[in-house]
Formats: structure tokens, C-alpha cells, sequence
């Protein structure tokens, strides 16, 4: 009990971070970390909890926050650092679950805002400087004010440039990179994404944006043009007859509808991409197929069953890219205005293939399903 109360003294508002680490257990789970927020009802706490390679966050009150982390301490966790304004403390947990407090020097100040839940963010494509292709797309002012009405297409874009900046480790070095983006339609993150690489971080960036609307291609190309930007192209043209190009370091596919997504996929591997990123729209194929007799009282009703459907589309997705040597991760990515599909897969290509093919055979005989991508990767041989 003392233990208990001792531990729970620290979840005030003088509280700056608490860390679990140090897991018993191998497994998916890494750390927790949580800190103060201020919200409308009081004080809560912030957990974030990393999972695999997944991150995921959960608003819990005071007393929910000092439950989970006394039961996390004792089972799956050897060890709790607590910063306070005051001190830096230290909670060993041993093998009973037994607790032993050390107190250390306190390095971390808290900085002005720690406590606001939604404190201003970094983007970053940050406001008040002035980017011309955002200019001449609606989203900022002159003088680099964002219009009130483009907030959300703003954020989209610098949520989508963090997906980038995430994978700048593996991209080659020493050599020209070839970005295809399929189905760029009016090229907000085709631009954003050549502005980031090429005129930011000074890549060697080739760029081919490719898509069946010639207005919007001959737009584009105007902009492009009036830009400067030499090594950016768009093109008309068909994901699934394309053959501009014979290698692609990185295959970019947004809102490609149902299918087109998995013609996209197969190109990129067949193209032995380096890194994939693909947001899918519209996953119809599935859902007209999808069928299981211990599923049927859910699959009646037909809002399920769309909503099974797309979900399951994406995650085999997922594993036939991991089946041919890519690491990859389901993120999140909304897109306020285009479409309420907010699911990312990024792939990066490693070069070691899951052994899961069996897995996957048993999923699309359990769903009676027959995907797309599944059937384009095994008439190409894609490796």
C-alpha cells in the first residue's frame, strides 16, 4: 500500500514525463510514457504506448494513469524514471513486483506549453514562410499566412512529408532517385514531396507524377515550369500499362481507386522500389467477395462488411509486400478532404521475404477471397 501511494504522489501537475521501459518479456511491446495534459474536464495524462512498430495514444484520468502504470511496473516492466519539476526519480521493479525508489539529480526543466493538449506543432512546411507551389495551389497566402479553408490540406501535407522524413535513412546516396507518383491528380504532395527532397534537403531527386487527367497534367506542368523545377514531370497515363521506367527508388500511390492500388503495389516491386507509400481508396474488390459462414450474422450487415473488407484488403497487402522482402507498417493518415480512408502502407524493402505465404492462403480460403495483388505478384514472379 505504501508502494501504491508513494507512486501515485507523483501524478500531479508538477509531473513533466514518466517512462516505463525495460520490458520482462520480449516481445512487441517497447515502453509507455505518459505525461500531464490540461483538457477541459482537468488534469489527465497523456500515454503513449510503442508497439511493434506501431505508436498508438490514449487520454486516461489521474487515476486510471497511476492504475496502469502500478499494474504495468509490477508485470511488464522492470523499471519507471518519473521527471518532476523538482526531482528525477527512479522505480526499480523486481521479479515479486516489488518496488525500490531511487532519487536523482532532475536534468529536465518543463518548457512553456508542456501542459497544452494540443499544442502548437512543428511542421514541417511551417507557416510564415512563403512556399510557391503552396501559393498557387490555394493553401498560403503570399506571405506565407495558410488560408483558413486549406488548414486541413496543410496539415495533410506536412503529415505526409513526416512519412518521408522517416525514410531519408534509406534512401541511396551517391546516385540520382526516381520517385513515381501514381495518380498524383492536382499534385499537392507530388510538389511537396519534390519541394522537401529535392529543393530542401538538396537530394538528387527525379521526379514522374502520372495520372489520366489532361487537364490537370497540362496544369501541373505549368506550375512546374514556372517553378523551375527541372526534374519534375507529369504525365498522362495508366498505372497498370506504364512503362517509362525500368527501376524506382521510391513508388508513391494516393487514392488509387480499388484495384488501381494493387497495380500500383506490383509495379513497385516489380521495379524493386526501396521504399512504397500508398494510401488505398475505394475497396470494392473484397467486399464483393468476401463470404464465411461463422462470419455470416456480421457480413449481413452491409456497413460491416465494407468496413471488414477494406481492412482486410490492406493488411494482406501488407503481407504479400512482406512475402517479397519488405518491411512494413499500417499507419495512419487522415485526409479530411478527399476521402475518409485514413489507412498508409509504408513498405521498405529489405530483401529478406516473410515466410508467409501458408499464412495467407489460409486467410483468403477462410474469407474465400482471391486479391488482386496476390494474383499479379505470382503470374510476375515478383521477387
Amino acid at each position: 500500500m505504501e508502494e501504491c501511494e508513494a507512486l501515485a504522489s507523483f501524478f500531479n501537475e508538477t509531473c513533466i514525463q514518466i517512462v516505463l521501459s525495460n520490458p520482462r518479456r520480449k516481445g512487441e511491446i517497447k515502453k509507455i510514457s505518459l505525461r500531464p495534459v490540461i483538457i477541459s474536464e482537468g488534469l489527465y495524462f497523456q500515454q503513449t504506448s510503442y508497439i511493434g512498430a506501431k505508436v498508438y495514444h490514449k487520454n486516461l484520468s489521474r487515476d486510471q494513469a497511476v492504475e496502469k502504470t502500478e499494474q504495468a511496473l509490477r508485470k511488464e516492466f522492470k523499471q519507471c524514471q518519473i521527471i518532476t519539476e523538482t526531482e528525477m526519480v527512479v522505480i526499480l521493479s523486481n521479479k515479486r513486483g516489488e518496488f525500490s525508489f531511487r532519487t536523482k539529480e532532475k536534468q529536465t526543466e518543463r518548457k512553456q506549453g508542456d501542459m497544452e493538449h494540443n499544442r502548437k506543432k512543428k511542421y514541417i512546411l511551417e507557416e510564415g514562410t512563403p512556399v510557391p507551389f503552396l501559393k498557387d495551389l490555394g493553401v498560403m497566402t503570399a506571405e506565407g499566412k495558410i488560408v483558413h479553408s486549406k488548414y486541413d490540406k496543410y496539415k495533410q501535407i506536412n503529415r505526409f512529408l513526416e512519412f518521408v522524413e522517416d525514410i531519408l535513412p534509406e534512401l541511396p546516396q551517391g546516385r540520382e532517385i526516381t520517385l513515381l507518383d501514381f495518380g498524383c491528380g492536382k499534385s499537392y504532395l507530388t510538389f511537396a514531396v519534390y519541394y522537401y527532397l529535392k529543393v530542401l534537403k538538396q537530394y538528387d531527386l527525379r521526379v514522374i507524377g502520372l495520372d489520366l487527367k489532361e487537364d490537370v497534367i497540362e496544369h501541373c506542368n505549368n506550375l512546374k515550369e514556372k517553378y523551375g523545377y527541372e526534374k519534375l514531370q507529369f504525365l498522362k497515363g495508366d498505372i497498370a500499362s506504364y512503362q517509362g521506367v525500368d527501376k524506382a527508388d521510391i513508388v508513391i500511390t494516393l487514392h488509387a481507386c480499388d484495384t488501381a492500388t494493387d497495380y500500383a503495389l506490383e509495379k513497385a516491386v516489380t521495379w524493386g522500389a526501396k521504399v512504397i507509400l500508398s494510401v488505398p481508396c475505394c475497396q470494392h474488390e473484397l467486399n464483393n467477395q468476401i463470404k464465411n459462414n461463422i462470419l455470416r450474422p456480421v457480413l449481413k450487415y452491409g456497413i460491416i462488411k465494407e468496413r471488414m473488407a477494406a481492412l482486410l484488403t490492406d493488411a494482406i497487402r501488407a503481407e504479400y509486400l512482406e512475402s517479397r522482402g519488405y518491411r512494413t507498417q499500417l499507419l495512419e493518415f487522415i485526409d479530411m478532404e478527399h476521402t475518409p480512408k485514413n489507412i498508409l502502407i509504408r513498405g521498405i524493402f529489405h530483401g529478406k521475404a516473410a515466410d508467409n505465404r501458408e499464412q495467407i492462403k489460409e486467410i483468403e480460403e477462410f474469407f474465400h477471397i482471391s486479391p488482386t495483388l496476390g494474383k499479379l505478384l505470382d503470374k510476375g514472379n515478383c521477387v
